[in-house]
């Protein structure tokens, strides 16, 4: 558990020192797909990585999303992740769709995101064409997370996500990886992939 621990620590370091030396110019606003099938996109995602937050931080390993249609508007949202300690801890929540790949995730409890209705905090806005994976961010591109279908990806497809997401206009040295059990077995600034 420690070199797990100091793992995140030295990712979290390396990111920071990253963004230091490279921070993004001011980015256009984030645009979703223009079309989302959310029958296609519900079932079981795996993150492959993401922008650290305070939520996720004890993640460290198999960090999932599984959704399930609940109506033409909501889609219920179970996250769940192996932490520091080895539990599996998980949360459920709503997705409601405000516009073509726009929506408003909500969890109970959660400040600022306790109500099922509010503005839109998750936009999918990559999505390879199989539905293979998709990249989700928000407005302020303070969250943002890269999902598959599978919990292992090639070394070209981690280029092709990189791409994706500088192209999106975030800082891909301030993104760390999300290891999987079958995956990629270590945090790393997403720059470095």
């Amino acid at each position: 558990m420690r070199s797990s621990v100091r793992g995140l620590a030295a990712a979290f370091i390396a990111a920071a020192g990253a963004a230091v030396l490279a921070a993004p110019a001011q980015a256009a606003p984030l645009t979703p797909v223009p079309q989302l099938d959310v029958n296609r996109y519900v079932g079981q995602w795996y993150q492959l990585a993401a922008n650290p937050a305070p939520f996720n931080i004890d993640c460290v390993r198999d960090t999932t999303a599984n959704y399930t249609l609940l109506d033409e508007r909501n889609v219920r949202v179970e996250n769940s992740c192996t932490t520091v300690t080895g539990e599996r801890r998980g949360i459920v929540g709503n997705a409601r769709v405000n516009d073509t790949a726009q929506l408003h995730v909500s969890f109970p409890g959660v400040p600022s995101q306790d109500s099922l209705d509010g503005p839109t905090n998750y936009i999918v806005t990559y999505l390879a064409d199989d539905y293979s994976w998709a990249f989700v961010g928000d407005s302020t591109r303070l969250s943002g997370f890269v999902l598959s279908r599978s919990p292992v990806v090639d070394p070209a497809a981690w280029q092709e996500i990189r791409r994706v997401v500088e192209n999106s206009g975030y800082n891909a040295c301030l993104m760390l990886t999300s290891p999987t059990t079958e995956g990629m077995q270590e945090i790393r600034p997403l720059c470095t992939v």
